[in-house]
């Protein structure tokens, strides 16, 4: 068996379809024997560039590891579905279990103090008064 790092760009249209696209195909990974390492629903970003007249797309990132017939039934599966307007599929020399350097950043960023407010709001707040 093989690892492999896949990540896909679903319309955001489709956003929510994508738990039930992740589990259809996290499901045909382990009953073909295949583990998925590494799960992350990155959610709307935007793109670098327009695809399909789109600005955004819905990230996920998954690690796993199958053999070489699962991984073409995958990306088969990929290609056909219009949800996904790209996908790629990267092989990897091992298993990569840890958050990925993205998901990281999300959990390091404090949460904005609420009771601070931005000079707008402040000026607003002088003008009313």
């Amino acid at each position: 068996m093989r690892h492999y790092e896949i990540v896909l760009l679903i319309h955001p249209d489709r956003s929510e379809q994508v738990s039930t696209m992740v589990e259809r195909y996290t499901s045909s990974i382990k009953s073909a024997g295949g583990q998925v390492h590494r799960l992350e629903d990155w959610g709307r970003r935007p793109l670098a560039y327009p695809i399909k007249k789109v600005q955004k797309a819905h990230y996920v990132l998954m690690n796993i590891e199958v053999n070489e017939k699962s991984i073409k039934e995958l990306e088969h599966a990929f290609r056909f579905n219009d949800a996904i307007i790209r996908h790629m599929i990267i092989l990897k020399d091992r298993a990569i279990t840890e958050a990925s350097p993205l998901l990281k950043s999300k959990e390091t960023r404090q949460p904005e103090d609420k009771s601070r407010e931005t000079p707008e709001e402040e000026s607003s707040k002088e003008n009313a008064a």
